[in-house]
């Protein structure tokens, strides 16, 4: 007969109804070739009916190893994400935690990959619209500490963001205020809450020029540079205002390929205040991609503890990190104005 499911199982109660050692349950659920396939279907039929999630002290009692926390990418293509993780990476070894690493991009059920993961793991970051928010609800409601990092809150679960909306208003007005009246904003806002931060905030401080969408596939240099040649062949706007910097660097390069000069005949700008946009000149938005990992890794692993019993639960946590806006040549100016 099986067991009838707790609300916060242990590893015992998985070995026991799995018929095995918890060595054999912690090692099954990370996908160790010491058990066979046979024995991990049956460790995780287990683990699933009573709702397990492995938890710091039961891995250790187990394996006598160190913690790992997973985090959650859209993709690891690019030097934003690269930052992300040197500063997520940086922290959770200070405190003793190893890092598993998983991009959803091109992942055919990307939330049974996530869901995996929480198995493996004494805590989950998830960054931006890679899992929907059931999943993050489900895996929270288990009992494994989760941080969301770069996406909408989910009730009960720490967010930590950087400020978009507010400083790309900032950004449309000064466009506005020296004179671009027909704007586009390149980048999709339904395939990431930033963007969608940053187009909302674009259209409130575009009042008094035209401003249009354009929904580029991707946010690296490629996208970029395909989406100009399609905007640059019809009616060119004054100035384009994109996603990131990547896509803007793409921009910079078809206008050029165009015979077109910036600022002159275009004015474009980016987002993030990557190392190769100042050496472009681009006008852009400084974000702390560092800090936003590193501040990730400190919620997880104080959720940890707090699951481990070695620090009181505390209420869920939101906040939004500062973002600045950097004016360089490609509209134009050369100050820089902090928002």
């Amino acid at each position: 007969m099986a067991m009838k499911a707790l609300s916060k199982a242990t590893i015992y109660q998985v070995a026991q109804l799995a018929g095995v050692s918890i060595a054999t349950v912690s090692r099954a659920l990370r996908d160790s070739d010491l058990v066979t396939a046979e024995t991990r279907e049956r460790v995780r039929s287990a683990a699933r009916e009573l709702n397990f999630t492995p938890s710091r002290p039961a891995r250790s009692l187990a394996e006598g190893r160190h913690a790992a926390n997973g985090i959650v990418f859209p993709d690891l293509i690019g030097p934003y994400y690269a930052e992300v993780v040197l500063g997520y990476e940086a922290t959770a070894a200070a405190s003793g935690s190893s890092v598993l690493i998983l991009a959803t991009n091109g992942r055919p059920d990307a939330a049974a990959a996530v869901r995996e993961l929480a198995g493996r793991v004494d805590g989950l970051t998830v960054m931006g619209r890679t899992v929907d928010d059931e999943v993050v609800a489900g895996i929270a409601s288990a009992g494994l500490p989760v941080v969301l990092l770069a996406r909408d809150p989910v009730d009960g679960v720490d967010t930590v963001r950087a400020g978009n909306s507010g400083t790309a208003r900032a950004l449309a007005e000064h466009l506005v205020g020296h004179g671009h009246r027909t704007i586009t904003f390149l980048g999709d806002p339904d395939e990431s809450p930033d963007v969608a931060g940053r187009y909302a905030g674009v259209r409130a401080g575009s009042k008094g020029a035209r401003l249009t969408l354009v929904r580029g596939k991707g946010l690296d240099l490629d996208s970029g540079r395909r989406a100009a040649e399609q905007l640059l062949t019809h009616e060119k706007p004054d100035a384009v205002i994109c996603a990131n910097d990547e896509v803007a660097l793409g921009v910079l390069l078809a206008a050029s390929e165009h015979g077109l000069r910036v600022p002159e005949d275009l004015a474009v700008t980016g987002w993030d205040d990557l190392l190769a946009a100042r050496f472009a000149g681009l006008t852009t938005v400084r974000q702390p991609m560092r800090e936003l990992g590193a501040t990730a890794a400190r919620w997880l692993n104080r959720r940890i503890d707090e699951n481990s019993g070695e620090q009181n639960r505390t209420a869920a946590r939101r906040r939004i990190l500062a973002t600045e806006l950097v004016i360089r040549q490609s509209c134009g100016s050369h100050e820089e104005v902090r928002s």
